[in-house]
């Protein structure tokens, strides 16, 4: 039974990592009585696949719908990491407003400023949700103060100024108007949904719909997600899609209609304008596509991606250790995959490099690169990654420019000295410094992309894990000169084999390790940090020479220091230009591009010269 238009709402729910945005969701499915009462549910439900289980960040837009005093809500769950940008910036337009969720301690962040400017200017009008109320250090009057300025700054019309705001905590499910007495339920954030987010525009015409998101079925095919701009559609009615150039695509018939009912997608029998649905039935539609009747010929306006900003080399890996480990090793499995993750993914760009074996891959940083990495790397893949490089452009004067970041750093007061000076080191320029809360300082800056790769577990050292970093997309600006890379050497293995805990032992005083007795080492591998600036080369293969004498003492067993724990982040940091990061469903290697010694010297003489 399909809602009335009048009884329908389409909101998103955008905020800064980790401000509350899915347990929010979580909570509303509860309280629309979308589970029975005996039902199990899973905490962060709307996170479903296994690396946001893991890492605890959303990745993927999502959408789900619930059902409340007779109104249909349709709710997309946002992710909040800068690095997941387009999938906030294309869903934006599928809605008619947005729930800002802010956190009542740390208040509006770099991510609420970036989506918090895309949802404006597509004219939605904002509910903002002071969350997590029930901090102890909580400031919701300074807070609320904060998200106005910031509204002010982005242009925001006197209408969107003027923004109901709700106080509560998701976790502890309630939402009111007041913070001091806290209510029962989240009946206030619905009734305010209802009130104040718009009845769904629905314009004159035939059947036309905009693909936002995609995913695939093993049963179903390609299944694109999006809005009914007009008109109607049926299961085998025939449309034909349009790219954003309002070229012909492909014509073809639908085999599904979706419609969200709580996390479940349900075949339905027509979907009306206004509702968010998901077709099923193409075979060549993408994401930023219009499905359309016959009759029409013009394409539906898409948002425009912001451009992406961090790239790498994919490549085959060559490695002796080649195919031992991966099931999906040669180079045209990896460039299907690629463009298969690059027509879901709009902030992801996907080209052939100059090397045949080799693809460079853009996208928006680091931690989307490593997301897609570790993603392949559990479907079997085996490949070589080369260090994240930015994207850098011209001005019309063929002036070359670079992309800054705004960056935000969190910290101890104690902890202010060396994080100035190894930001300026990296050529940043403070803008703000001020106290936020007991003991803390917030610290605000202007840094290049190129010097803030590797800079994070930097941070964490230096700050003794207490910093938090926060990071988003300034502007594009004048190149700012080199700036210093790494200050240590490695260690490299000479020859192919398995390590051995003597040899590792007589090692140590050269610096820390990053394998472990028994890992399998070739010529040309990264096992350890060399302590000074220079590589060095080492037989980790030499074991301990026996003999028939025995000295007491002299047979006492190897006591080794635990190793470096290499995680994938790590590695992309940590490498230097002439580095690779082999990446295998088993293990995380680090190595030299080239392998033998005398290739590596005739490679540094070039790039010197």
């Amino acid at each position: 039974m399909s809602t009335p238009i009048e009884k329908m709402r389409n909101i998103a729910i955008i905020a800064h990592v980790d401000h509350g945005k899915t347990t929010l969701v979580d909570e509303l499915l509860k309280q629309s009585g979308t589970f029975r009462e005996n039902e199990k549910t899973a905490e962060r439900m709307m996170d479903s696949n296994d690396l946001e289980k893991e890492r605890g960040i959303t990745i993927l837009a999502k959408t789900t719908s619930v059902e409340w005093n007779g109104h249909r809500i349709n709710i997309v769950d946002t992710p909040g990491h800068a690095d997941f940008g387009g999938e906030v910036e294309r869903i934006l337009h599928m809605v008619d407003g947005a729930i800002v969720l802010v956190d009542a301690a740390e208040g509006p962040m770099p991510q609420t400023k970036f989506v918090v400017s895309k949802a404006l200017k597509v004219g939605l009008k904002p509910i903002v949700a002071v969350n997590k109320i029930d901090k102890p250090e909580r400031r919701p009057d300074e807070v609320i103060n904060e998200v106005f300025d910031l509204f002010a700054n982005l242009d925001a019309t006197d209408e969107q100024l003027d923004f109901p705001i709700l106080y509560g905590s998701a976790k502890q499910g309630w939402m009111g108007s007041d913070y001091e007495s806290p209510t029962e339920n989240m009946d206030s954030l619905f009734q305010l949904v209802v009130d104040h987010v718009p009845v769904p525009k629905v314009e004159e015409g035939p059947f036309r719909f905009l693909a936002t998101t995609i995913s695939s079925d093993p049963f179903l095919g390609r299944i694109l997600t999006g809005r009914v701009a007009s008109g109607t559609i049926k299961p085998n009615q025939t449309i034909k899609v349009l790219n954003r150039e309002g070229e012909l695509v492909e014509q073809c018939r639908i085999s599904k209609v979706l419609a969200f009912r709580g996390l479940d997608r349900v075949p339905v029998e027509e979907a009306q304008a206004g509702d968010i649905v998901s077709l099923a039935g193409t075979t060549k539609a993408n994401v930023a596509d219009t499905f359309c009747d016959p009759s029409v010929s013009e394409p539906i306006e898409a948002q425009p991606i912001d451009p992406p900003t961090i790239s790498m080399t994919f490549r085959v890996n060559d490695s002796p250790l080649a195919g031992t480990e991966g099931s999906k090793v040669t180079s045209r499995l990896i460039w299907d995959r690629l463009l298969k993750e690059a027509e879901g993914n709009v902030a992801l760009k996907v080209e052939r490099a100059s090397d045949a074996e080799a693809f460079t891959v853009s996208g928006r940083g680091e931690l989307q690169l490593a997301v897609l990495i570790e993603t392949m790397r559990r479907e079997g893949f085996e490949l070589g990654v080369s260090r994240p490089q930015v994207v850098m452009q011209e001005d019309e004067s063929g002036n070359k420019l670079e992309p800054i970041e705004e960056v935000i750093i969190d910290v101890d007061d104690e902890h202010t000295g060396i994080i100035v000076q190894k930001l300026s080191e990296r050529k940043a320029d403070m803008l703000d410094m001020r106290p936020s809360g007991v003991g803390r300082t917030r610290m605000v800056f202007h840094a290049p992309t190129r010097g803030l790769i590797g800079y994070q577990g930097e941070l964490m050292s230096d700050t003794r894990g207490t910093a938090i970093m926060n990071r988003i997309f300034h502007e594009y600006a004048p190149h700012k000169g080199r700036i210093q890379g790494r200050h240590t050497g490695v260690l490299i293995a000479m020859e192919q084999g398995e390590a051995v805990a003597f040899a590792l032992w007589n090692l140590e005083d050269r610096g820390p390790m990053m394998i472990h007795p028994g890992d399998k080492v070739y010529g040309g591998m990264i096992i350890g940090e060399h302590t000074r600036d220079n590589d060095l080369e080492v037989n980790v293969l030499k074991g301990k020479k026996l003999t028939n004498m025995r000295a007491s003492g002299s047979d006492e067993a190897v006591r080794l220091t635990p190793p470096l724990q290499m995680t994938l982040e790590k590695s992309l940091a940590y490498i230097s230009d002439d580095e690779l990061v082999e990446v295998t469903p088993e293990n995380i290697r680090l190595r030299k591009v080239y392998l033998d010694p005398h290739e590596r010297k005739r490679a540094a003489k070039k790039s010197d010269a």
